[in-house]
């Protein structure tokens, strides 16, 4: 993909993915679940009308302006099967990022996903939080910003102006625990929202775990590359680097604004790994 188009990419599909988040509020409470029988998890099994409705506001208008891209969306909509299987160039769709526990439990911010890779290397990101009115979207060449209801995109960097942390709504109560301890607030929130947290008002770093086989999913990278272009320290654990690309192992992912939050997550994060080991 040549790179004009993926500087773009942001431009067309930011209004799409703000669009997208305001259907998801709308329906807020006016849906039910209706579990995907072949997923493992409740959390993979979570499925609503508002997720096949908001990807399909996203879908279209990425099929207008990138029909050649490949696709990886979470939900088995009409647009998606209008997408060719590979190609260089992917785009990472989660039309409601926490359905089970942040949409329909409430529980922290649930979020809007649509990210850009190219050769597997994450380039540009969307991700918006419907119930906080907010959008993020960067690339590394252009920096992040942020958009809000009735006023202009704006530049925006990561800050810890707060003692809050979101914790990914799969890590067990000892790593919460561990920052409680250290006199931080604890809340839960969907993938997309801990991998902007120290962009968010109010929220200083975020941390996630997975117990899965491929790590943190390729959607829950997306915020990523928005984050580093805002200026956040993004770590896999340990002191490594976050993996830049779609594919490479990583369990954690540690994100935070400044070097003594990022400590005390690593702390936070050596807990769900004794306990792993003691279980």
């Amino acid at each position: 993909m040549e790179a004009s188009r993926v500087e773009r990419f942001v431009e067309h599909m930011l209004p799409a993915v703000i669009r997208a988040a305001g259907r998801a509020r709308a329906l807020e409470g006016q849906v039910r679940n209706v579990p995907k029988i072949d997923e493992a998890s409740p959390e993979k099994q979570a499925l609503t009308r508002a997720d096949l409705e908001t990807q399909e506001i996203v879908l279209e208008t990425l099929f207008e302006a990138y029909p050649d891209v490949a696709l990886a969306a979470e939900e088995a909509t009409e647009t998606a099967e209008r997408f060719a299987a590979q190609a260089d160039a992917c785009v990472v769709v989660d039309p409601i990022d926490g359905t089970l526990w942040s949409y329909l439990e409430g529980q922290g911010p649930y979020s809007v996903v649509v990210g850009l890779a190219v050769d597997a290397i994450y380039r540009a990101g969307v991700v918006a939080l419907p119930r906080e009115g907010v959008a993020f979207d960067g690339t590394l060449d252009t920096g992040a910003f942020v958009t809000r209801p009735a006023r202009k995109r704006r530049p925006v960097r990561a800050t810890a102006d707060s003692r809050r942390v979101l914790l990914s709504n799969g890590i067990d109560e000892a790593a919460a625990e561990v920052l409680r301890r250290r006199d931080y607030e604890v809340m839960r929130a969907s993938g997309g929202a801990v991998s902007v947290a120290p962009l968010i008002d109010g929220v200083c770093a975020g941390l996630r775990h997975s117990d899965n086989d491929g790590g943190i999913s390729i959607r829950g990278r997306v915020g990523v590359v928005i984050a580093r272009a805002a200026g956040a320290l993004v770590s896999a654990g340990e002191g490594a680097d976050f993996p830049r690309d779609m594919e490479t192992f990583a369990p954690d992912l540690l994100i935070a604004a400044n070097p003594a939050d990022l400590e005390v997550l690593e702390e936070a994060r050596a807990a769900i790994r004794t306990t792993s080991r003691s279980a």
